[in-house]
């Protein structure tokens, strides 16, 4: 049965403003996964699987407009793109295999905790001004390495819990010394590979419903644009403290 039109709106209007947040800092497609799971009676599988599929779109629109703008065009941003997608895809599938096994209330209960965690790591870090923990070089062994380790344990999170990889990636990439905008960047390729595996997986679970990917997909790629302008414009530690702040409410709401 399709959602009330009433839940049709609210999932637009949330997707609009998640998109957003993809290309502007990174974290935005978890409120799709929040809203899918919160509006819905969608299980914790078809609620990652359909939110996996919508992230696909959303990181190659994120790509384009991040190539166009010059993030991806140097070495840098090509080889953080490349080892991420990589480690990232083995992660989404191990992640995206864990999650037909969970019970709804588990998947809820971590994806709250998950939510609220990322929230108050990104208030924190911008009240605080946090540097980065360490500067890592994707074009060394060393850095390949790390930057390896980041992905796969990202796209863990990303296959278990639906949320995309950017919610993660950009927070991670940035403690370790890459500036902002290019992370984002990176993070948008990764996106359609971790996704693109991850909704492989559930799509043989049958885990993915076609009707909520457009409702929640197309506002998504609008925001995407609108997302990429904003980044470009706006001052990004205001940003990040803003989202911080909701994702902690958003994880609050989902547990009570």
């Amino acid at each position: 049965m399709p959602p009330e039109p009433s839940i049709l709106v609210a999932l637009v209007c949330i997707a609009l403003v998640a998109g957003v947040g993809i290309t502007t800092v990174g974290p935005g497609g978890v409120f799709v996964t929040a809203a899918l799971f919160a509006l819905t009676p969608a299980s914790p599988a078809t609620v990652a699987g359909t939110a996996s599929a919508t992230f696909v779109a959303t990181g190659l629109l994120g790509s384009y407009t991040y190539r166009r703008s010059g993030e991806l065009s140097g070495d840098r941003g090509r080889a953080l793109a490349t080892v991420l997608s990589v480690t990232g895809v083995l992660g989404a599938v191990v992640g995206a295999t864990l999650n037909t096994r969970l019970p709804r209330a588990v998947f809820g209960g971590l994806l709250a905790a998950f939510l609220a965690g990322v929230g108050l790591v990104l208030v924190i870090r911008e009240r605080r001004g946090l540097a980065a923990v360490v500067e890592v070089d994707a074009g060394t062994t060393r850095g390949r390495t790390v930057v390896g380790a980041v992905g796969f344990v990202i796209g863990v999170a990303g296959g278990l819990l639906g949320v995309g990889g950017p919610v993660l990636t950009v927070p991670a990439l940035v403690l370790l010394g890459t500036p902002m905008l290019l992370a984002v960047a990176a993070a948008q390729v990764q996106s359609v590979f971790l996704s693109g595996f991850a909704t492989a997986t559930y799509l043989t679970h049958g885990a993915v419903s076609p009707r909520l990917a457009v409702v929640v997909g197309v506002p998504q790629l609008v925001g995407v644009v609108l997302g990429w302008h904003v980044a470009h414009r706006v001052p990004a530690p205001r940003l990040r403290s803003a989202l911080g702040g909701v994702l902690v409410l958003v994880g609050v709401v989902l547990v009570a």
